[in-house]
Formats: structure tokens, sequence, C-alpha cells
């Protein structure tokens, strides 16, 4: 095994328990530092597979900005520890099967993907592409407007929270 292989399933493990961290755990706030821990690890992921910049937006964006909102909120609304309730009658007798037939369903189609999957040769592309810097430029250029107009209705959307926020406490 190569360590990129031998990296993927271990960043592939700490996603999976992270995940499960985020659903079990009692206190909201522990639940948002463990979605922290699965967007990063989610984010080495991308770099192992050379999406730079869907690396760097997964960082920025999920873990930094979007988890700090969800922090905020969460002190906000002075959310403590759940309260756990008897299962509703649909879930315990639907989610079994469901999730069991998910599984064997998510089992057939890796399968055959697998086994449909072209074998790869040791053809290098000759011209090696920067998907970064096209992005950039088509962002920066040809979408220049849009983005703009983007960042000021979500600062306006910022505002207009911190506002209503200020305004019930």
């Amino acid at each position: 095994m190569t360590l990129p292989v031998i990296l993927f399933f271990v960043l592939a493990a700490i996603a999976v328990i992270g995940a499960l961290l985020v659903i079990f755990l009692r206190e909201p706030i522990h639940s948002a530092l463990a979605l922290v821990l699965v967007m990063v690890s989610l984010a080495v992921l991308y770099l192992l597979l050379g999406a730079e910049f869907i690396a760097a937006v997964q960082i920025i964006v999920y873990a930094g900005a979007i988890m700090v909102l969800f922090i905020i909120v969460i002190m906000l609304l002075n959310a403590g520890e759940e309260e756990r309730t008897n299962l509703s009658k649909m879930a315990r007798y639907a989610g079994l099967p469901l999730g069991i037939f998910l599984t064997l369903d998510l089992v057939y189609w890796l399968s055959h993907a697998a086994l449909a999957a072209p074998a790869v040769t040791g053809t290098v592309a000759t011209a090696a592409a920067d998907p970064t810097r096209d992005l950039a430029f088509l962002l920066f250029r040809s979408y220049l407007f849009p983005f703009e107009i983007t960042s000021i209705v979500i600062l306006i959307a910022l505002l207009g929270a911190l506002v209503l926020a200020k305004r019930d406490a």
C-alpha cells in the first residue's frame, strides 16, 4: 500500500467517526466541533485528489465561516444538553430495514462501479492545466459583479441577524 492510500483510509475513518460524533454527542457545541473535524478531514481528502482550490474553500468557508456562525447561533440560543425521548414508532420499525437496504444498495453499486472501471494507463497529459487559475480568471473577470453582489447580500444578512439578536437581548 502506498502512502496516499493509507492516508485516504485514515482520513476516511476520521471523517466517519466525526460524523458519528455529530449525531451521538449530547452537547450541541461538541457536535459542532465534531463537524469541524469532518470538514477538515474532507479538505485533506480533496488535497489527495489534487483539488487544492476545493480544499481551501472547504477550510475557509465551511470549517471557518459556517461553523463560526453555527457556534454563534448555539451560544445565542443558549442551547444546553439535549433531552432524549423515546424513538418514534416509525423510526423504530422502519429505520433498521431501511438502513440495511441502503447498505446493500451501496455495496451493489460500489461493486459494479469497481468492475466497470477502466484500467488506468501510464500516460500523462502533456499540457498541465491549472484549474484554480482558470477559475480565478472566470470569477474575477467574467463574474466579478455577481460575486460582489453576493458578498453584499451576505453582509446585509449578517447585519440583519445581528440586529434581530440584539433586539431580543
